[in-house]
């Protein structure tokens, strides 16, 4: 990114650009609901506000609400926009802000590998906690709009789970300064008049950020990983069929052996492939042939929706009931990140529901 953010923002993150006066200079008329120039805009920048708003919250629901609260503050203060910058840097410069107010006084996101130690057995009793206010996955069919091909490569790993939840260990201003810094590419300078900071304090906050994220993260100039390889499209396959089965000693394969799995809102969190295998076969209510998986990518990683069987007065169906988004390590699965809330079956574009014609054929049906 090398435009400079240089029209300037209120307090509140509408931009405007101030005369001696202190008065804003319109430089257009503001635009009607139907503006092509702002139309176009909002298509064309969608995806990567989004993409920055959910880097910065964590939660792909509340994401979509501050992109929508970003286009409401463009929208009254465009005929104010003196093009001193390009549009995509100034919206984003907005929703910074935005993403900012909206982060004031509010606990941070986090994952079970977050509030401690692992469970020490798969069978251990299960803790929800509903309180907690859990990150959540970005699926990949949300992150609709144009983009080059080039940023979606280099967007894919500053949007894997892990690298979003680290984001959440820092403070909310050290978060926008690392996110404009190492993913959008900003100067210091246009870091620090985007947050109203000096060049001196933006520095400053991103060595800690730097700090931080080195204990928690990859970096977020790690190479983007390949494609899935034969041998991992395989793997997939497998886990597929484990689960649909309820296989145990097929579901423990699966995993490397120091693996971890987790899976908000239940605060436990689990390593290795046996504990792991044990967890399934003792607090999953399904038994074999009831789970079926759809497959569907979330934060640029291999995902499945996996359902649950239930009797209907029609014959069996399959409701909604885990989003489990993976992480992989050669030909096994490092990390599982297993979400019950169904709003992100819908969110991943994922059926409302599976009928007895949408699964495998069940033995001896």
């Amino acid at each position: 990114m090398t435009t400079s953010p240089s029209d300037a923002t209120t307090p509140d993150g509408s931009p405007g650009s101030t005369g001696s006066t202190g008065t804003t200079t319109a430089t257009r008329p503001a635009p009607a609901p139907s503006d092509p120039a702002f139309d176009d805009a909002v298509i064309r920048y969608r995806r990567e506000l989004l993409a920055h708003c959910y880097r910065m919250t964590g939660s792909p629901t509340e994401a979509e609400d501050l992109v929508q609260e970003v286009y409401l503050r463009a929208w009254r203060a465009y005929g104010s926009f003196e093009g001193r910058s390009s549009l995509r840097t100034w919206l984003h410069r907005i929703a910074t802000n935005v993403c900012l107010s909206a982060l004031e006084g509010k606990e941070r996101r986090t994952l079970p590998t977050g509030l401690g130690a692992p469970s020490s057995s798969g069978a251990d009793p299960l803790d929800e906690r509903v309180e907690v206010p859990w990150l959540g996955p970005m699926p990949d069919a949300a992150l609709t709009g144009t983009a080059d091909p080039a940023d979606i490569v280099a967007e894919r790993d500053t949007l894997r789970i892990a690298f979003v939840a680290a984001l959440q260990h820092l403070p909310p201003r050290q978060r926008a300064v690392l996110v404009l810094r190492e993913v959008l590419r900003w100067s210091a300078a246009e870091v620090a008049e985007a947050t109203g900071s000096s060049v001196a304090s933006v520095n400053s906050a991103l060595q800690r950020a730097r700090a931080t994220l080195a204990a928690v993260a990859p970096s977020p100039d790690a190479p983007s990983r390949p494609d899935l390889s034969d041998e991992q499209r395989a793997l997939l396959d497998r886990y597929v069929d484990a689960f649909w089965r309820k296989d145990v000693d097929a579901i423990a394969a699966l995993f490397t052996d120091d693996a971890v799995w987790e899976m908000p809102p239940f605060a436990g969190w689990y390593r290795g492939p046996r504990t792991i295998a044990e967890l399934v076969d003792t607090q999953c209510p399904g038994g074999r042939y009831d789970m079926p998986l759809v497959p569907t990518d979330c934060n640029g990683q291999p995902s499945f929706g996996l359902y649950m069987r239930e009797d209907g007065p029609d014959g069996d169906r399959y409701l909604p009931f885990q989003l489990h988004v993976l992480d992989l390590e050669g030909s096994a699965v490092r990390h599982a990140t297993v979400f019950f809330d169904e709003t992100y079956f819908a969110l991943a574009g994922l059926p409302a529901e599976l009928g007895p014609q949408d699964v495998p054929a069940r033995p001896g049906s």
